[in-house]
Parts: C-alpha cells; structure tokens; sequence
C-alpha cells in the first residue's frame, strides 16, 4: 500500500520530533525505557520495583554500576509531559507493603521521571535521565492496524474467531453478524449491537480460562474516555469479494469508524509516545497461558511475534537519532518466576526465547539486540522441599489470594502453604503444535480443556516486608537487577 498524505504528514513531524529530541539529548543524556505487556502481565509491580530499588539501594548484584557503588545517588523528578499522567509510584509502594495487595493494573499511558547521578568507568561524574513510560501492551497491537485496511483487519479478525477456542465464545457475536447485508443501508441500532457483541467475544477471549491474547483493537477493551464513541463502535463484518463500497452502507460506515479510530487513538499513540522510545521491555505472563492449555500458548506466541514486529528496531546511530527514533534493545519477560522452584526457571526463558526467536532474528538484523529472562519484580514465594513419602518435592511457601482454590481446598489469603507447583516441559515447536503432539508436550501439567483446566499456578500475596524508618528497604525480587543491566547498564559506563 502506498503511503498517503496522513503518512507523510506523520513522518515529517516524528522526524522533527526526534531532532528536538536529540537536540535535548546532547545537553541532558535522556533514555526513554518503555514498559508493556499483555493483561495482568506485571507492568505496574515492575516499575514500581525498578524505581524503588534505584531509590532504595536495592541488592542488584548483576546491575554492575549500582553493585559497584558507582550510583551515588537516584532520585524522582517532575513529570517531563504535561499532558501524560504520573504513574503513581508512591500509591503502588503502599499497597504493595502497608496493605500486602497488587495495585491496580496498567489501563493508560503514564510516566515518570528519574534521575540517576554515577560515576564513570573513567571516574567522571555524570548524570542520566530516565523517563518511564507504561502503557497497555493491547495498544502496542493496535500499531499494525495502521498499515491495514478496514477489509483486510475485518478478514483476520473473522478468520482467527472461526478457530476453537474462540469460535465458541464468538458464537453470539457470530448469529449476530449473519443478519447484517455489509452492501445494506446503514443502521446505527445494528451497528451498536454488533461492536457490543464484538466487545463481549474479546473480552471473552481475555478471561483467564481461555488467556488469548491477539486481540485488537485494544481500546475496545480498554476504552477510558472514549467509551461509546463512535470511533469505537464498530466491528468485523463478512464482506464481499468485491471492493465496491456503496455510499451510505453499513460497510462504509463500519470502514468510517475503523479508518477514524486509527486517526483519533492509534496514529497519536504511536506519534507522541511509542515511536520516542530508546529501550523496550516486554512482560510476558506465560503461566497464565499454561494454565489455559495449548490454544493460549500458541495465541500467546502470535501477539508476542505481533509486538516485535511493531517495532522500529536498529542500531542507535547519528543520522537515526536526527531522522527516527529507534529502538535498540528489547527485553522479553516472563514474569512470575516465583511461582514456580528455580529449578524450572531455564525452561521458562528457554520456551519465551522460542516464542520469539523468528521475529527476533529479523530484528536483529536489523542492529536491534533482543534478550529473553524469566523474573519476579516482588518475590512473594521462597523456595523449600516438602517431603511426600519417600520423595522431597521442590515447593515454593507462600500466602495464596484470597479466593485461590487448590486441591479443593480454598484459601483466605492470611495463611502461608507450601506447594508443589509441577515442572514445565522442555522448550520444543511441539508446545505450539495441535492434537497429540501438544497433549505429550504439556503433559505433566494435569490440563484439560480450558473451562475445567486444573490451575497449578496459584496466586500469591506481595511478601511481608518489615520497615526500616517507617519505609520499605529493598524488596525481594528474581533477576530484576539483570533486566536493569540489560537496558540500562551499557548507558552508566
């Protein structure tokens, strides 16, 4: 498809952007850090952890420059734009340690702003400033929709809904769309009930039983101020071979909407937050898509392949810096390492590196370094052996939500139990396959189908954390100091 005037118009101000940027960059070295992920993948626990860590003098012995004594001193700065919100890290740290909850997730774009003052390798005192800018990972899978039209987006999103699982939780959606003539006049009641209908399967798809996780548009989910607008009332139709689009149908205006959604929400995201970031993490809740079986697996793996894909990968350089931003180092995180024995982190990594290693390698062809780690911002379990028998089994001790079910028996999040949380299976294509081949690999596991999955990673309640001064000290964590020294490090040099 070639570039309209909108897309000229876009580059010319996101190339105008970056010279402004790297204008700013001489006098104050800056790096953008962004933070996503899918739902309920960690974003806000890992912020929260970073900062107060970077704070706090956190036990970061793999985060050379903070290990060495070199960071003399972090500390909070004012919120470089106006117009985003501050991500509200003093809120996150006191429901984390005073009241022992997760705080909320991730629903808009928020930043914040740190400055780190350190010593170089040669002894010169410098500083750094880090913005980190947290937004949801389902608008990170609305950028390819830039780049589609409404009759290709439509095509996809019917094609994936007619496999299972999600053909079954699309079925009202579906009786739906078989009474709409897209060639039909427009009729704003059909439309309402079809993007509602399209909503419901998404949301659906969401729930953790199933944990799909390729579903865009990501708003429609997550829609804040635009709830009910029209821009968001809008929904695949099964359209013609044809590329004839009646004046006033139903087809128009259902491609009016899409074509206004991608101009009022995904074009200003991706001008104004995405495509100014330096350095990228991206949280991966793999547990969640085990403990739904091997269609979420799979499902996983595409929207992971899908966010590499958006972005503009490279090697940082002088004539990149003054015409595009790029981004030149992206981290994969599986989170919740602490729910499983350490025993099985390897195969964590290993199966997340497999997830996204074809993308991968074309990013980094591209000049773009690509990492993979399996970590826990806050470590809420701790390791031990329980003795079934003759057998001592690896076991992870922790104090399970409230509500949590296991072994029939249900918890209320005040007593600590100890649990065998199972081995995850090799790393192997077989894990992504269907049928027999995918029954074998996650075997071990005790799946079934989805609705009557057997769920063996339980959640767990932040850690107790006792105050030193009326303030939490470091808290504990799995690898976050190596997630640091992977995005950071080489910039405290």
């Amino acid at each position: 498809m070639s570039p309209s005037w909108t897309d000229v118009v876009e580059e010319a101000r996101l190339s105008l952007q970056a010279i402004a940027d790297y204008s700013e960059n001489l006098f104050n070295p800056t790096l953008r850090l962004g933070v996503t992920g899918l739902s309920r993948a960690g974003k806000t626990v890992f912020i929260t952890a970073l900062i107060h860590g970077l704070l706090r003098g956190g036990r970061f012995p793999v985060f050379d420059a903070l290990a060495t004594g070199r960071i003399g001193r972090a500390s909070l700065a004012p919120q470089p734009d106006d117009a985003v919100p501050r991500f509200a890290y003093e809120d996150h740290v006191r429901t984390l340690v005073a009241e022992r909850r997760w705080p909320q997730s991730t629903v808009d774009v928020s930043e914040l702003r740190l400055i780190i003052e350190y010593q170089r390798l040669n002894g010169a005192d410098r500083t750094l400033t880090l913005d980190i800018v947290d937004y949801p990972g389902e608008w990170l899978l609305d950028l390819p929709l830039l780049w589609k039209s409404y009759e290709t987006w439509s095509a996809e999103s019917l094609r994936l809904s007619r496999q299972q699982p999600r053909a079954a939780l699309a079925a009202p959606w579906h009786a739906h769309l078989a009474t709409l003539r897209p060639e039909a006049a427009a009729d704003e009641q059909a439309t309402l009930t079809a993007a509602r209908l399209f909503t419901d399967y998404l949301r659906a798809c969401r729930d953790e039983r199933f944990a799909m996780s390729l579903l865009p548009p990501g708003r429609f989910l997550m829609p804040g101020s635009l709830a009910g607008s029209p821009a968001l009332t809008f929904a695949p139709l099964d359209l013609p071979g044809h590329a004839m689009v009646p004046d006033g149908s139903l087809w128009a205006m259902m491609r009016r909407r899409y074509e206004a959604y991608k101009s009022a929400v995904v074009r200003p995201f991706f001008r104004d937050h995405f495509a100014r970031i330096d350095r990228q993490i991206v949280l991966v809740d793999a547990l969640a898509a085990f403990n739904a079986g091997p269609e979420a697996l799979r499902d996983l793996q595409a929207a992971l392949i899908g966010i590499l894909d958006c972005f503009r990968t490279g090697r940082g350089t002088l004539l990149s810096a003054l015409l595009r931003p790029r981004i030149d180092r992206i981290l994969f995180a599986a989170t919740k390492a602490d729910h499983l024995h350490h025993s099985s982190h390897d195969r964590l990594e290993a199966i997340l590196r497999l997830m996204v290693e074809r993308a991968a390698t074309r990013a980094e062809f591209a000049g773009a370094t690509i990492d993979v780690v399996a970590l826990a911002a806050i470590r809420a379990t701790r390791q031990a052996n329980v003795q079934r028998g003759r057998e001592q089994l690896p076991s992870i001790v922790g104090t399970p939500m409230e509500g949590e079910i296991a072994g029939g028996e249900r918890f209320d999040g005040r007593s600590e139990v100890a649990t065998f949380p199972g081995d995850l299976p090799q790393a192997s294509e077989a894990l992504f396959t269907t049928g027999d081949a995918a029954a074998q690999a996650f075997q071990g596991l005790s799946h079934g189908a989805a609705e009557h999955a057997d769920y063996r990673f339980l959640r767990f309640r932040p850690p107790p954390v006792a105050l030193e001064d009326g303030e939490a000290p470091s808290l504990p964590h799995i690898r976050l100091d190596r997630a640091l020294q992977f995005l950071i490090g080489d910039r405290l040099q």
